[in-house]
């Protein structure tokens, strides 16, 4: 797929948000931070999907080994608890009933039985597997220093977060599991828009 910019320079992010895998759709080569502080309550290590309940995050338990000083690349993931098994019975109970969970859940539930170190690792693994299903051809790197004052790249590094509120008119509505009960919501996971869209969700990356 033919890129529109030169590049982008995103952060890491855990099964990403609609927003984000756009940005990378969109750059076609894309950049991922690997250097800088690593910062709470982000996409970094949590992602969102619509549930019987309404929204829920669905976030990795973290190690900074140097506190608050720790870089993304350093961040261990924790296994004291069996979040693996937790997320991906959230996701199973969500998503089971869409058209397209059956075709694309054994490429993904691999991920979630499988113990990764580090969380650029996974969240990389996991990306590069969703940009194959999706069919994109996306350029991806984890950056080798912190770039500061990066030039000729876009910095999009701080733009997805879910704290920030979305705007439902930048995204093109699709059929959702849970649609009558809370209408569309935007902006969740790319698997929710992979689950229910299939092979058509590329159209729904590549709109507005």
């Amino acid at each position: 797929m033919e890129s529109q910019h030169s590049a982008v320079l995103l952060s890491s992010a855990y099964l990403p948000p609609i927003s984000w895998m756009k940005a990378a759709l969109t750059a076609g080569k894309v950049r991922i931070e690997a250097f800088e502080t690593y910062p709470k309550q982000t996409y970094r290590n949590r992602c969102r999907i619509i549930t019987a309940n309404g929204i829920q995050a669905l976030s990795i338990p973290v190690n900074k080994i140097d506190g608050r000083h720790t870089k993304i690349r350093d961040i261990e993931i924790v296994y004291d608890e069996p979040w693996q098994r937790l997320h991906w019975r959230s996701i199973d109970a969500a998503y089971s009933n869409s058209p397209f969970y059956l075709y694309y859940k054994d490429k993904l539930d691999k991920y979630f039985k499988k113990e990764y170190r580090f969380l650029l690792d996974l969240n990389m693994e996991i990306t590069n597997t969703l940009f194959s299903l999706l069919k994109i051809s996306v350029d991806i790197e984890f950056t080798e220093e912190f770039l500061r004052h990066p030039s000729e790249i876009s910095d999009q590094r701080t733009t997805f977060s879910p704290k920030h509120a979305v705007d439902i008119t930048q995204f093109t509505p699709y059929h959702q599991v849970f649609e009558e009960r809370y209408g569309f919501v935007p902006d969740l996971s790319v698997i929710d828009l992979l689950f229910n869209e299939g092979p058509a969700a590329i159209s729904a990356l590549n709109s507005k």
